[in-house]
């Protein structure tokens, strides 16, 4: 499997799937302090916390906004624009690059979002739920991956490849749906104000603008003109996303060939000083190789890298923390029993592998796609079971579907089914182990 891949291309998917395994870790953390802090003796903290408003700017231009909202709105915008910068590089030289690498993780993820949509409309079609058909839909990538990671060398490297570009799919399919169905009324104006912005950012790009500072506050626009267009401001970041730079302004030859200059300056300059310290022209040489670092690093590249260890382990453990406080009142059997929790739970847990795994089949019997290498049908179920772990993205659409009781409902199926959803799935898997090179 690995052959099929650059090095370097390897080397990022594996330091990719290292840090959404460890964040994982922290996602799960952040969701059980929620859920004891929302059933705990402190829970009115817990509700007034989120509901807090907070003001950010001054004058004419503050905009006030409760505290959850700014997560939702606004941190998990930055959540949108790193999977949108992934979604980009998977496309350019990924898993996704060519379309018979890509065609089983895009055939897949459609199975995986058609077949659970249809289990929840069964269940709530024309009902007062019917508006969240999309929530079973997703896959969470931090925790579906953390899962497998925890299974360790039994999982052939081409089942996390397989599963990292069918959860990065998924992620494309919910962008999508969101934009297409979760919107508000629409304001022409700021949309117009919005398009104008962009085509801004898609000029500095094709002009080889390559200073990410310009794409920040260009950004920053785009998503105040999505706030107030009525299509939800998440987006922006996924359209901001598309719009930076993914080319180098030197080429590997150039890399090597100047970098390796400098260092030979570097090293005869190093003879004629005390090898303890460094002279002032060294020093330039060092400042020369810098940039020619930077030079051959995209602006694709540096955002991405820069900014997935605080995605990973900063905004989205607080969006847990803000959405993850289900409150355990009631009955609680009368609660499982709901349409709509019972229809994001089915969809998750059996709707995810059976339309993940229905798909692949028929893509590999009708010939348009080969199973990973190395991988039995057995690891492919497992793989579509863990897919069943919807939380983040799942939490996020409950949020934008729903208003209070039904919010409540949604919350109780997603927990429910990603629980049910992770252990199967680490089950099926770890017992599957092994089996991929004889199964035919």
């Amino acid at each position: 499997m690995t052959n099929k891949f650059p090095n370097r291309v390897m080397r990022a998917f594996q330091e990719f799937f290292r840090m959404e395994a460890a964040g994982g870790i922290v996602l799960l953390a952040a969701a059980a302090a929620a859920l004891v802090w929302a059933n705990s003796p402190w829970s009115e903290s817990y509700h007034h916390l989120w509901t807090a408003t907070v003001t950010v700017g001054f004058g004419d231009v503050a905009m006030a906004k409760p505290l959850e909202m700014w997560v939702n709105d606004g941190l998990m915008a930055i959540f949108f624009f790193v999977v949108g910068l992934e979604i980009k590089r998977q496309v350019l030289v990924g898993e996704l690059a060519s379309p018979r690498r890509a065609a089983l993780p895009v055939v897949a993820a459609i199975g995986g979002m058609l077949v659970p949509a249809a289990i929840y409309l069964a269940f709530n079609l024309g009902g007062p739920g019917g508006r969240g058909w999309a929530i079973p839909t997703a896959t969470d990538i931090a925790f579906a991956i953390g899962v497998l990671a925890l299974v360790g060398d039994r999982v052939p490297l081409s089942l996390k490849v397989f599963l990292t570009a069918l959860a990065i799919a998924d992620d494309l399919g919910a962008v999508l749906v969101i934009a297409l169905f979760y919107t508000a009324d629409i304001s022409l104006h700021a949309l117009g104000v919005g398009a104008a912005v962009y085509a801004l950012m898609i000029a500095a790009n094709v002009l080889g603008v390559r200073r990410i500072g310009w794409y920040g506050v260009l950004g920053v626009g785009l998503w105040l003109a999505f706030l107030e267009s009525g299509i939800h401001a998440t987006v922006a970041g996924v359209l901001a996303a598309m719009a930076i730079p993914s080319t180098a302004r030197i080429d590997k030859r150039q890399f090597r060939l100047r970098s390796r200059a400098l260092l030979d300056e570097f090293e005869i300059l190093d003879r004629e000083v005390d090898s303890h310290h460094i002279s002032g022209e060294q020093q330039e040489r060092i400042y020369g190789l810098g940039a020619v670092l930077q030079h051959v690093e995209t602006p694709l590249q540096r955002l991405e890298h820069a900014l997935l260890p605080w995605v990973t382990y900063g905004i989205m453990p607080v969006f847990a923390l803000a959405n993850a406080g289900l409150v355990l009142t009631g009955n609680v059997g009368e609660q499982l029993r709901h349409p709509v929790t019972l229809g994001i739970a089915l969809g998750l847990v059996l709707g995810k592998p059976v339309g993940i795994l229905a798909f692949s089949w028929l893509a590999t019997a009708v010939g348009v796609a080969e199973r990973p290498a190395g991988a039995s049908w057995r690891q492919l179920a497992g793989v579509g079971m863990l897919a069943g772990i919807g939380f983040t993205m799942s939490l996020f659409i409950a949020t934008l579907a729903f208003g209070q009781p039904l919010l409540q409902h949604a919350k109780t199926g997603i927990l429910a089914a990603s629980l049910v959803a992770g252990v199967a799935g680490a089950i099926m898997v770890r017992a599957a182990g092994g089996t991929g090179q004889s199964e035919e």
